[in-house]
């Protein structure tokens, strides 16, 4: 049973050390590269954050310059990373997208208050014509006019009520 233990903690201990065999680096833009393999011959020593073999927290402790000299006039503020074109495109893709759906809500929004608006102009005219107290006919189901009695009217009146509380706010 020893063994068997024995043989998992080296079996740990190997993917271990294989999963710590990663490279970060800073490539010439600025952005934290990972990798399997070493970095690029154009990267200096000094953008490699980790490498295989050696303590991390020592060289993510310096500080990292950046990669040109037009880097430093361009950032102002350090060492930001630049935003390359296409970082600009999408986020400008972004911004045209929230936009048009801001405006897509804006014009159902409209478009309901539109309907409601419509509805509570019919459902007003419906009220005055149950207050007016004449005969009432409607059609039921079968497609047949009906007279509405009084407890007919009551009915539609409630449901008229309803329809404007709904719709004329």
């Amino acid at each position: 049973m020893k063994r068997f233990h024995t043989l998992i903690a080296a079996a740990l201990w190997l993917v271990s050390a294989t999963v710590q065999a990663q490279w970060q680096w800073l490539d010439p833009s600025g952005r934290k590269v990972f990798s399997d393999q070493a970095p690029p011959a154009n990267i200096p020593p000094r953008n490699i954050l980790k490498q295989p073999g050696k303590a991390s927290t020592a060289m993510a402790a310096q500080p990292v310059a950046p990669a040109s000299a037009s880097a430093v006039a361009g950032s102002g503020a350090g060492a930001r990373p630049k935003i390359d074109e296409e970082d600009k495109y999408l986020t400008e893709r972004k911004k045209k997208a929230d936009a048009e759906a801001i405006s897509r809500v804006k014009a159902e929004a409209e478009q309901i208050a539109q309907i409601r608006g419509s509805n509570c102009e019919k459902e007003k005219a419906r009220q005055t014509l149950m207050d007016s107290g004449v005969r009432v006919s409607i059609t039921n189901a079968k497609g047949e006019p009906e007279v509405l009695d009084d407890a007919g009217r009551a009915a539609e009146q409630k449901k008229i009520r309803a329809a404007l509380e709904a719709n004329c706010k």
